[in-house]
């Protein structure tokens, strides 16, 4: 047998490997882990324990392909998440992209945009985002939460108040007790909040679009991109944008195509 053959023969067979097999365990079950207090990741039914959404539905979805289980782990707050996949605790984690966690992490190409906006009281004069960056308006937000992030960078007049993170009650209560004149958080826990409690109201116009995405190890690059391939096949397929409707969210989208980090 010619030795170019030989050659052609041992590179078709190395490529026809699964690209998961030195990523993944082939027994294991996949581990994953996301954001608890966000509603556009995943929803944790008290009642039944079940844990669904667009996270949820992906994380099942990577697991099926690789022919393993898999266990779904709800975190307090993004800093969590991000320590669960840098100690190995878990393999994957669903977290908003931002580039200072980009530094810690490596993240997949976004799957989901989740639509940031602002709460306020019934009564207040704001009536679009734009109007909140003013002298003298006070904005509540979850601590390290990526609107927070974001805030940091674009506000040029409005004052910063963070709450801990995940917290609507206290966002509600400082609200209510005139402590911050608007609350900042994704478009789905916002509209939850106001379907609960008439006094508040959510703005019309959005003030971001959060990148929710995927996160692995710094440099696990084969691991990035069975990820990157399955957050592909899914919007194509349809199962991202049936996800989001399964789960009855408002104020999300399926990212574009061609958002994928470098």
């Amino acid at each position: 047998m010619p030795k170019s053959f030989t050659l052609f023969a041992l590179l078709t067979a190395l490529l026809t490997i699964p690209v998961h097999a030195a990523e993944f365990s082939s027994t294991a079950p996949l581990r994953v882990s996301y954001l608890a207090s966000n509603p556009s990741q995943a929803r944790l039914d008290p009642k039944t324990g079940a844990i669904n959404g667009p996270a949820a539905e992906l994380a099942r979805e990577l697991a099926r392909r690789l022919g393993v289980s898999v266990t779904i782990t709800p975190l307090a707050n993004p800093v969590a998440v991000i320590d669960s996949v840098k100690s190995g605790a878990v393999d994957l984690g669903f977290v908003a992209y931002d580039a200072a966690r980009a530094r810690e992490v490596d993240f997949s190409q976004a799957y989901l945009l989740a639509w940031n906006s602002y709460l306020v009281p019934k009564n207040s004069p704001l009536l679009n985002v734009a109007e909140a960056d003013l002298p003298g308006v006070r904005i509540g937000v979850g601590q390290g939460d990526a609107g927070h992030l974001y805030l940091q960078r674009k506000l040029r007049h409005a004052e910063l108040k963070p709450n801990p993170p995940g917290s609507m009650e206290i966002a509600l209560k400082r609200l209510a007790d005139g402590e911050i004149d608007v609350y900042a958080a994704s478009r789905p826990r916002l509209l939850e909040a106001a379907e609960k409690n008439p006094g508040v109201r959510v703005l019309p116009d959005n003030f971001y679009g959060v990148e929710q995405a995927i996160i692995v190890n710094k440099g696990e690059t084969a691991k990035l991109a069975v990820v990157n391939k399955l957050i592909d096949e899914t919007r194509t397929t349809g199962l991202i944008q049936s996800a989001i409707e399964r789960a009855g969210l408002k104020g999300v989208d399926v990212a574009p195509a061609g958002n994928k980090r470098p």
